[in-house]
């Protein structure tokens, strides 16, 4: 049980490295949501920490953002 409090930081640490990366190509939200094929809501759940997207889904995030996967992990 210890582990799961540990790694509940996880969602919120991926998500601001999402809107970090995101705010330094100048797109918005809803252009990055667009491109990756998910809802603007979901992209800013991702960026809260609220949600962990599917890996398929994060390395989409990554293309679009133009930086590892790894990167973002």
């Amino acid at each position: 049980m210890g582990g799961m409090r540990k790694n509940a930081k996880l969602p919120k640490v991926l998500g601001k490295k999402v809107q970090r990366y995101r705010k330094k190509t100048g797109m918005s939200q809803e252009e990055v949501a667009h491109k990756v094929g998910i809802s603007r809501a979901y992209m800013g759940y991702i960026e809260q920490g609220r949600n962990i997207p599917s890996l398929e889904v994060l390395q989409k995030v990554a293309k679009v953002l133009k930086v590892k996967l790894n990167e973002l992990l």
